[in-house]
């Protein structure tokens, strides 16, 4: 579970956190959904210990992210919404790595290997990848250690029709083992009727919550709008 009371973060003059209040439950694929510039990423880098709050309590699954901050960060796994790694690395050494980090098994690796279909790319560089297998590779990071709490944002950028639906697979399996899922995103076409809650983020604070299967109804600004000719 994560637990946010009270979330304050401000950039020079600029509020972008007013008071955030935010629930996400185990068991459930929770979506934190707005307009650019809404405070989005703000959340999850604070929440994941990136960038500290101005004020404000976070807690990861009851530990306390300033007076536990170790514990609190155990329990998560997190993607940010561009993910990088060393471009001379090869996948393989990237997975292994993480998982020398988290005390996981050569198994282990093998398994996200083949999960996300990294054995043919496995020797490659990273900064020969594609955007999307780029992005396969951090997610089978994420995947790896089985964390309580996963925080992606957008994960689904670069992602082909068919690598999303299997994303959505994924987290809704997780949930399902309990896992608390947080998502971050403002594509909302994508991610329509594939959660279980919805958080609308507006000046920095959760505005209100929409039922996960009219996510466009209530935005209609995320869809793109009809090219308009005129005629000569």
């Amino acid at each position: 579970m994560i637990t946010i009371d009270g979330l304050t973060k401000s950039y020079a003059r600029q509020r972008v956190l007013d008071g955030l209040d935010l629930e996400a439950h185990a068991g459930q694929v929770t979506l934190l959904v707005g307009a650019n510039g809404t405070g989005k990423t703000t959340t999850l880098r604070v929440l994941c210990g990136l960038s500290a709050p101005d004020a404000g309590r976070i807690a990861i699954e009851q530990a306390d992210l300033v007076t536990a901050r170790h514990a609190a960060l155990s329990r998560l796994s997190f993607l940010p919404q561009s993910p990088r790694f060393h471009a001379r690395l090869t996948a393989g050494e990237i997975l292994e790595f993480y998982a020398r980090l988290r005390g996981l098994p050569a198994t282990r690796v093998a398994e996200l290997e083949e999960r996300w279909d990294l054995g043919g790319v496995r020797a490659q560089a990273t900064g020969q990848l594609s955007g999307g297998t780029r992005q396969r590779l951090a997610l089978a990071v994420l995947m790896l250690p089985h964390a309580p709490v996963l925080v992606l944002d957008e994960p689904g950028l670069s992602l082909d029709p068919d690598w999303r639906r299997f994303l959505h697979a994924e987290l809704h399996s997780a949930a399902r083992r309990g896992a608390t899922v947080l998502v971050a995103t403002h594509l909302l076409g994508e991610w329509e009727g594939h959660a279980d809650r919805c958080l609308v983020l507006e000046a920095g604070r959760v505005a209100r919550e929409l039922p996960p299967s009219r996510l466009r109804e209530a935005f209609p600004f995320s869809l793109p709008q009809p090219v308009r000719t005129h005629a000569v």
